[in-house]
């Protein structure tokens, strides 16, 4: 069993940035590929980032490519979701994800899920 704990989320405005941490415990987290998820309220949960286990390869969704970046320290069991300009449509609730898949953009694949962390930006 792993247990995820996100944190970090907050209320922010339109541009700032933000740090989001996951600590992973239990199983194995350096052989897990780590993504993040959000789900706004009354949408599905949508693919954000992730990061496979050696290599570091990472993916993102094109709305959030080339603002958020995804990160991993397998010494600390830790996943991070750095944002920036951040936008309205980024509020959501924010999980990290472990998949024992080497890479892997759907969330059917991850088998532990964190409990979520608020994120909301304001205009």
């Amino acid at each position: 069993q792993m247990e995820l704990v996100e944190s970090g989320g907050k209320w922010v405005q339109v541009g700032d940035s933000l740090s989001l941490t996951c600590v992973a415990s239990g199983l194995t987290f350096s052989q897990s590929c780590m993504g993040w998820f959000r789900q706004a309220p009354g949408k599905a949960r949508e693919f954000v980032a992730m990061i496979t286990y050696t290599s570091g390869r990472e993916s993102y969704q094109n709305s959030v490519a080339g603002r958020f970046t995804i990160s991993r320290d397998n010494a600390r069991n830790t996943v991070y979701l750095e944002m920036k300009d951040l936008k309205p449509e980024d509020t959501a609730v924010y999980y990290c994800a472990a998949s024992a898949r080497m890479y892997t953009v759907d969330a059917l694949d991850y088998t532990y899920w964190g409990q979520g962390t608020q994120v909301t930006v304001s205009s």
